[in-house]
């Protein structure tokens, strides 16, 4: 006998089961090799789904960033004040350094509204 009575055998509750949401295919299936969607929680495995797209979306920007520069360089200044040009960056690791500092900030700043912005509570309803 459940608490609010009837009997327990045909309740109406179903619990969250990660292996019956969009994206499990076979021949692999639901593959959760560490156990982190044991616990049921469905907030949890939305978040953290949403959480592997944006990581996979910042990836593949970050890709992109290291590539481009070797075949296109934008016209004209980076920095005007400091008389850098674009096409003064060296490719790869070595703009780190070349970049200014009020650059940087602009950057970061830039990253975090976007991040503030836009797809912040995408977990709680479900749409990556």
């Amino acid at each position: 006998r459940s608490f609010f009575g009837g009997s327990s055998g045909s309740a109406s509750y179903k619990p969250f089961d990660p292996a019956s949401e969009l994206g499990v295919q076979e021949p692999i299936g639901f593959w959760d090799p560490l156990g982190f969607t044991a616990d049921g929680d469905e907030a949890a495995f939305k978040r953290r789904r949403s959480v592997e797209l944006k990581h996979g979306r910042v990836s593949m920007a970050a890709a992109m960033g290291y590539i481009t520069p070797e075949y296109y360089k934008f016209p004209g200044y980076l920095s005007p004040s400091l008389n850098l040009k674009f096409s003064d960056v060296p490719n790869g690791l070595a703009a780190l350094s070349k970049v200014p500092s009020l650059g940087w900030v602009q950057i970061i700043f830039f990253a975090g509204v976007i991040e503030g912005a836009f797809g912040f509570d995408d977990y709680k309803n479900g749409t990556p």
